[in-house]
Parts: structure tokens; C-alpha cells; sequence
């Protein structure tokens, strides 16, 4: 595809600008002009014309303040921004006095699902189902909802009603240059990888596929690569096959081969990666939530090597969700109530204590078959992440992450360092991530290594952070480099 053809959606909608733009230096002021207004406002926000879009839509709304679409895309722009606060707010003022229009509904649970406020989520896609029952965005919503809430049956249904039709979708492009065309796949109930912080919508034109409810007859748009980026093999393994029928054709470069990632699993990482010198992965088994319920639930997990404490989990949940710690016998059946799914994973506890008695969790991205350290949580919990880490008031925790950051080979030494690199080469992935703790000999604690591991957004201004910062665009522009590399697309 030549980049004129690319270019074309840019060109088209600065056409359309232009037309808006002379409509309205005719006279009057009626429905039809405002429409016109409001297309035009958000147009200007399109073509990244920011200070523009917002002075064009508050400028409407200081007429028209209760007008249903100049609200909901306004609240719309204001997420796209990052503004998502003022987004919400601007959707429930549409809410307000629409109270039956489905997309503000909608549009408002999407960003409540985003903060996990799954109940208040749920209440809105519930309420535009109600309005129209057929509409396809509540159902991939409520399909989300149900699905992060371990009722995956149930979630199903939604999903087959609201990709149905909807498997592909293109995003906006608010670039001043011709873009890069790229195909995104992703898996309808969750375990994606998150690319916000690297596909930016200035660089890329970016196409998402739901790979799971792909009808195979649909035309795909033209593109310069493939982005896989399903990356939970124990959740998404239909999305997956999907996505491997689909690059199996393909005829350019695809970053992250479903079959790679269909290896990453934690039973298969367990058994995979613990013949490599210097890992030490913990003992996986799966297990019927029946027999851990069952009375002789503690003899299976005895019988099969597990001593207490050891830990449980629900398979395909992420940042410490429907997964805890059992100290002993007594603990067995109430922890096992609160997890959900049929299937559970039994897991051994791998201690990653020092010798003041912090649990570590160390973060290494793997891009482009590079090593590159993103954070170190260091925490009295035993579920360490870092959000509910003591980072932010532990000084000398923060200067610990700083030193790991600056030289990690100095940091986890040689044995730590090749066992890394193993890893790296066994994965066969572009893009992945590893947590892992370190043992007094210096081995490598496995934890986790797959493709779902985030790389959050440069923290803000807070100085206690500045050195943070260069690891994390580090990462994310190793990600860009790469997916250009791979595209075909000259570096800047």
C-alpha cells in the first residue's frame, strides 16, 4: 500500500472541514446548522486541533447546553484527551436530560469499566439495553462487565450479540503526516496487551480486529503489518486459535505469533521454563473448584506435593484480582469461595522476602529481543504490585528501584541476568514482560511471563518519581521503534 493511499482519511476529512466551514458562513440558526457545528468541533479534534475542538464545542453548548450530541461528543473528545473525569461528567449531564438515549449510557460504562466500578457500569449498559435492546456497543459492554466478573457463560451471549457485525473497527488518526497502517488483534473478553502508552493515534492507523468473532468473509482494510495483540493464553484461547487461522495467511510481518503466546500460559510456563539454569518456577496445577471443595480437597493438594501456605487464583485475571493467599488447612474452603470460575489454579508459593522482610517483584519488558528494566515494588505484602506498593512513602525503597533501574545487571547479577535472557529466547515474543524475585543464590523467582504486562504512562510531575521516567520512555519507545522496524517505516 503506497503511503498517498494511506493518507487518504486525513485528506478526506480536512475535504469535509472545508465544506462545514462554508456551510456555515451562511445565515441562520436551526437544527441544521448545529449539526454542522457539532461535526465541525469534532472534526477539529480529529485532525488534533485541540485548543480549537474545545473552544468549538464549549462554544455550543454555551447556546445549546442540553443539546443530546453536542454533549455526547463532547464527552467523547474529553476522553479521547485523557480528560476522563470531565468526560464523565459531561456524560451524565446528557444522561440528565436524555435519560433514554442509549450512547451516552453506554459511552459513560465504558469509562466506569475502565476505572472498575463495575456495578455502576453494569447499571448503564443494563439501562441502554432496555432502550434498544439490539444495541451492539451496550452488549460488547455488559459482555465485558460479566466476563471481568468471572460470569464468562454469560458474558458469551453479549459478545456474540454485540460483535456480531462489529468485529472491525477503525480508530481515529489525528496525524500530520501519512500514518501507518496497522492491524490490531484482540481477544472480545479481555487479556489484551495495553498499547495506549505506544500506538499513538499521531504515528499509527490502527484497525482492531476482534479476532474471536471475525466473520472469515470480511475484507480486512489495507495494512503494513499485524499486531497480535491477544495476550492471556489462559483466557483468550479461542481468540487466539482465531488469530493464528488469520495470520497464518498473512503477507506481511506479525508482531507476537499466536502460537508463541499460546505457549505462555502459567502451567505451561511452570513446566517450560523451569529447566532453564537459574529460573525457579513454582509448582502449577489446575484443579476443579469441586475437589478444593470437597472434603478431601486438602488431600488432593497434599497428595500432590503442595505444602501451605500456597496460593490460589482464578485463571485470566490480572493485577492481583481473585488471587490470595492460603496460610493453612483452616483457610482452604473460605478462600476457595472467593474465587470465581470453575476451574482454579493451585499455585506454590515462591518466597520473595529479603532480609527485612519485604516481599520484591521485579519488572523486566521484553522488546525486540531486548531486556529493559520498568519498575522494582517492594512491599510488606506478600501480593506485591505497584500501586499498593510502599514506593511512594518509603524513600529508600524508591532509592532501591532508582539503582535497579540505572544498572540492572549490577543490580540482579550474572546468574539473574543469563536466566533472563533464556527466558527472552524461549518466549520467542516481540513484545512480552516478565515479574519475577530474586532467592539469597541469586536465582530468578518466577512469577509471571507472558505478553499482558503493562507499561503505564510516565508518572506525573511528583519529583519523588523523576527517576522513573527514562526507564519507562525507554520502554515504550523501544515498543515504537520496533513495531516501525517491523513495518518497514524509516526511523525519525
Amino acid at each position: 500500500m503506497t503511503a498517498d493511499e494511506g493518507w487518504r482519511p486525513r485528506r478526506a476529512q480536512e475535504a469535509r472541514l472545508a465544506e462545514l466551514d462554508a456551510q456555515l458562513e451562511q445565515s441562520g440558526d436551526n437544527e441544521a446548522r448545529l449539526l454542522c457545528e457539532i461535526e465541525r468541533a469534532a472534526l477539529l479534534g480529529a485532525l488534533d486541533r485541540k485548543a480549537e475542538a474545545q473552544a468549538a464545542f464549549i462554544a455550543i453548548l454555551q447556546r445549546h447546553p442540553t443539546h443530546f450530541s453536542a454533549l455526547n461528543e463532547f464527552g467523547t473528545w474529553l476522553a479521547g484527551q485523557g480528560a476522563i473525569d470531565a468526560a464523565c461528567r459531561v456524560y451524565a449531564e446528557a444522561i440528565l436530560h436524555h435519560p433514554d438515549h442509549p450512547m451516552a449510557r453506554v459511552n459513560l460504562g465504558n469509562l466506569l469499566l475502565r476505572a472498575n466500578r463495575h456495578a455502576e457500569a453494569r447499571a448503564h449498559y443494563e439501562a441502554a439495553l432496555k432502550a434498544d435492546p439490539d444495541h451492539a456497543a451496550a452488549h460488547q459492554g455488559l459482555g465485558a462487565v460479566k466476563s471481568d466478573e468471572g460470569d464468562r457463560d454469560g458474558a458469551r451471549e453479549h459478545f456474540r450479540r454485540g460483535f456480531r457485525g462489529h468485529a472491525v473497527s477503525t480508530l481515529p488518526y489525528r496525524g500530520s503526516g501519512p500514518p501507518i497502517p496497522l492491524l490490531q488483534l484482540v481477544s472480545s473478553g479481555g487479556g489484551n496487551i495495553p498499547t495506549a502508552p505506544f500506538l499513538d493515534e499521531r504515528v499509527f492507523l490502527t484497525t482492531v480486529v476482534v479476532a474471536d468473532h471475525l466473520d472469515p468473509a470480511t475484507e480486512l482494510p489495507p495494512h503494513a503489518l499485524i499486531f497480535n495483540t491477544i495476550g492471556d493464553a489462559d483466557l483468550c484461547q479461542v481468540a487466539l486459535a482465531a488469530a493464528q487461522r488469520l495470520t497464518e495467511k498473512a503477507t506481511v510481518t506479525v508482531i507476537n505469533e499466536p502460537a508463541a503466546v499460546m505457549r505462555t500460559g502459567r502451567l505451561a510456563n511452570a513446566t517450560e521454563l523451569a529447566n532453564l539454569p537459574g529460573v525457579i518456577t513454582p509448582k502449577v496445577l489446575s484443579v476443579p473448584r469441586s475437589r478444593l471443595n470437597d472434603t478431601a480437597g486438602l488431600a488432593w493438594l497434599t497428595g500432590h506435593g503442595f505444602i501451605f501456605p500456597l496460593l490460589l487464583r482464578s485463571p485470566g485475571y490480572h493485577t492481583g484480582r481473585n488471587f490470595v493467599l492460603v496460610e493453612n488447612a483452616a483457610d482452604l474452603s473460605a478462600a476457595v469461595s472467593e474465587l470465581p470460575g470453575e476451574e482454579l489454579l493451585a499455585i506454590e508459593y515462591l518466597d520473595a522476602r529479603g532480609k527485612d522482610g519485604n516481599a520484591r517483584k521485579y519488572r523486566v519488558m521484553m522488546i525486540g529481543g531486548k531486556l529493559f528494566p520498568l519498575h522494582l515494588a517492594i512491599s510488606r505484602n506478600w501480593k506485591v504490585h505497584y500501586f499498593t506498593s510502599d514506593m511512594a512513602d518509603e524513600p529508600d525503597h524508591r532509592k532501591e528501584e532508582m539503582a535497579f533501574l540505572k544498572d540492572m545487571p549490577g543490580v540482579l547479577g550474572d546468574k539473574a541476568m543469563a536466566a533472563l535472557h533464556a527466558v527472552l529466547a524461549r518466549l520467542s515474543l516481540d513484545y512480552a514482560g516478565i515479574d519475577f524475585g530474586l532467592n539469597a543464590d541469586g536465582d530468578l523467582l518466577l512469577f509471571e511471563a507472558n505478553a499482558t504486562m503493562v507499561i503505564s504512562a510516565p508518572p506525573t510531575d511528583d519529583p519523588r518519581w523523576a527517576y522513573r521516567r527514562g526507564a519507562i520512555s525507554a520502554a515504550i519507545d523501544a515498543v515504537v521503534a520496533m513495531i516501525k522496524q517491523k513495518a518497514g517505516a524509516a526511523l525519525p
